[in-house]
């Protein structure tokens, strides 16, 4: 269920929530003074921690002080048999979770135990949302080398207008990192950016997914559908793999671009548009283009402006950043203490052969986390960074 710590000086009391608290399957610490509670709070993990107000040589509210200067997270429940509304006001803008009086009422506890464990759990959850927005939100791409400069600079430019933009780049280099950076730089950030992976959709949805459909299209259309188009109306429309799209769902691209309208599939009426398109391919278009798989005229409407990602084997020297970057993100989401790599290791790194470009490098970090100590050794990349090689 969870641990709890009783900080009173009085036996009879910490006795009788023990004896609560144990029944309803919570394991129990105790503490018979403020300053033995205040050390065992700050070196242990509670769930919840129950703290008497009247104690010797440190009270409740002393405890309470402290435990929020060190930036304990845990809630706390103040307890007294001298309270009154003013006292338990001033522990609640203290930072108290609830203020309970002796004789302690069971029911009053539980339900308060309860509620406290929600707001963990709510607080918690928010951390892990704050967290993934700031990991997705894009508006940072690690790295020195040149070619990450120049993309960077590129995108400072660009990033203002409504210019399209065709991103080029190997799997795993980082493409979608560079479109949201232009989303988030621009003067749509606060409107909504769309992502449409071209590839993942099989060809016969594709334009449903793009420009939604009417009622009856076909026969799963039980209701109309706004596609992708309409949804990212003020936004970033990101068409990733857009090498990958059928010829049909092309020429429709094309009108969208050419127009700013699109038909859903089904209908006749035309819909305006305003999103701004970026597109993504790690396949070479103009070949495509050659070998009649890709319209040219639709590759000149997206390829105003073109950036090109490098594969991270042409970027060795962002190898270390990239690293120290993941090995924080990750140690953070696993809820484990942050680790580190030493210089061997950082060299090793650098010398692997990276064909799954960033994408690799991310999932092996996660790889030397779960299996490694404190310091990743170079040993230890070479051994876990390619487990084929050393099978």
């Amino acid at each position: 269920m969870g641990k709890i710590l009783i900080i009173d000086d009085e036996r009879a009391i910490r006795r009788a929530l023990r004896e609560i608290l144990e029944f309803e399957e919570f394991a129990v610490d105790e503490a018979e003074d403020g300053k033995q509670g205040v050390e065992k709070a700050k070196s242990t993990l509670y769930d919840i921690i129950f703290c008497d107000i009247k104690m010797p040589q440190m009270d409740g509210m002393e405890v309470l002080d402290e435990l929020i200067k060190s930036k304990v997270d845990t809630p706390i429940i103040m307890i007294s048999g001298h309270g009154n509304i003013d006292t338990a006001v001033q522990a609640i803008k203290k930072g108290a979770f609830d203020f309970i009086e002796k004789p302690l009422d069971l029911n009053r506890i539980l339900v308060t135990i309860r509620n406290a464990k929600d707001k963990t759990v709510l607080v918690e959850e928010t951390k892990q949302l704050k967290t993934t927005v700031k990991r997705f939100k894009g508006s940072s791409i690690i790295g020195e080398s040149e070619g990450i400069v120049k993309i960077k600079e590129m995108i400072e430019k660009v990033a203002p207008s409504d210019a399209r933009v065709l991103i080029t780049g190997g799997n795993g280099t980082g493409k979608e990192l560079v479109a949201r950076s232009l989303h988030d730089n621009s003067n749509r950030r606060k409107m909504p950016f769309i992502e449409v992976n071209c590839a993942a959709i099989p060809s016969e949805l594709i334009e449903s997914e793009l420009f939604g459909h009417e009622k009856g299209a076909f026969t799963s259309a039980v209701k109309d559908k706004k596609g992708k188009f309409e949804l990212a109306s003020g936004g970033t429309l990101f068409l990733d793999e857009i090498g990958d799209m059928s010829a049909s769902a092309q020429a429709k691209v094309l009108r969208a671009l050419q127009e700013n309208v699109i038909q859903r599939v089904g209908g006749e009426r035309d819909i305006k548009v305003d999103c701004r398109v970026v597109a993504a391919t790690n396949k070479d278009l103009r070949k495509e283009i050659e070998e009649g798989r890709f319209r040219e005229d639709l590759y000149h409407r997206l390829a105003v402006i073109l950036i090109h990602v490098p594969a991270l084997n042409d970027r060795r020297e962002d190898i270390p950043l990239l690293a120290e970057h993941f090995l924080s993100m990750i140690c953070t989401e696993h809820g484990v203490p942050r680790k580190s790599f030493s210089d061997d290791a950082l060299k090793a790194l650098q010398e692997t052969d990276w064909t799954g470009n960033i994408r690799e490098l991310r999932n092996i970090v996660e790889r030397l986390i779960i299996l490694c100590g404190d310091t990743i050794t170079g040993d230890e990349v070479r051994l876990f960074a390619n487990p084929r090689a050393n099978a």
